[in-house]
């Protein structure tokens, strides 16, 4: 109970900055847009398959979620630095708890970010079906693994440091090395190696299989995105409940 208390407290904070909407919500709108109108300028006979639809949606979908890293980081780092903080660790809350009622309201986030980014891509030739909720939970899932980077380094980072880390480096990251912006499977070479090591590129295959309906596709994919954020999200408990220690103590 004290948790789900915690957590309508977090989604209150996020909510009541219009810039986290703006970021969570319409910037993948407006690149949906942007990208949308350059693929429909590309001649045919150029056979472009980067920006088509059902390639441009899932991506915008996970590159969405990314900034659930910056929301959670920033917000557990100020609380972190806080009375308010201070004071609810004198509280029964364990270390899992506090991980949890930050980790709630950015999944609630992720959900209607999602859901609003492939209603709309809809309107640009998304086939409408019953995937589209599988996508959205898929979604979700691999969202974790942002919330999870982003409470590992609100955990050890002042908020400024939390900006830098997770706002500029990870969203370039994510959205250069998941292949929203590049054709990964074309260019190949050491850029394909790295991808396929790293959970980005896998997010955004796991949300197209969905979308695709293609759900034998899904678990290897699956497989490697949850690996990173069981890892993630094990530093960030142990972070904090460190944290936590040295705070009562």
């Amino acid at each position: 109970m004290r948790m789900f208390l915690f957590a309508k407290r977090n989604i209150k904070e996020i909510l009541r900055d219009p810039i986290n909407l703006f970021f969570s919500i319409g910037f993948p709108l407006v690149l949906l847009v942007l990208l949308s109108i350059i693929n429909s300028s590309i001649p045919p006979e150029a056979k472009n398959t980067m920006f088509q639809i059902k390639n441009l949606a899932p991506g915008l979908a996970m590159f969405g979620s990314v900034f659930m890293a910056l929301f959670a980081g920033m917000l557990l780092s100020k609380d972190r630095t806080s009375s308010f903080l201070m004071r609810l660790f004198t509280s029964p809350m364990t270390a899992p708890d506090f991980i949890l009622g930050y980790t709630l309201p950015m999944m609630v986030m992720t959900i209607a970010q999602a859901t609003i980014t492939l209603l709309v891509a809809g309107a640009f030739g998304l086939e409408m079906n019953i995937n589209i909720i599988f996508a959205v939970i898929i979604t979700a899932l691999t969202s974790l693994i942002f919330v999870g980077t982003g409470l590992f380094f609100g955990s050890i980072l002042n908020d400024k440091a939390v900006g830098g880390v997770c706002g500029a480096l990870l969203t370039n990251v994510a959205g250069w090395l998941s292949g929203v912006f590049i054709p990964v499977d074309l260019i190949g070479g050491p850029l394909k190696i790295i991808t396929n090591i790293l959970p980005f590129y896998h997010s955004v295959k796991t949300i197209r299989e969905a979308l695709s309906g293609n759900s034998h596709n899904i678990l290897p994919h699956l497989a490697i995105v949850t690996g990173y954020t069981v890892v993630i999200f094990a530093l960030a408990i142990i972070v904090f409940n460190r944290k936590m220690s040295g705070k009562k103590s």
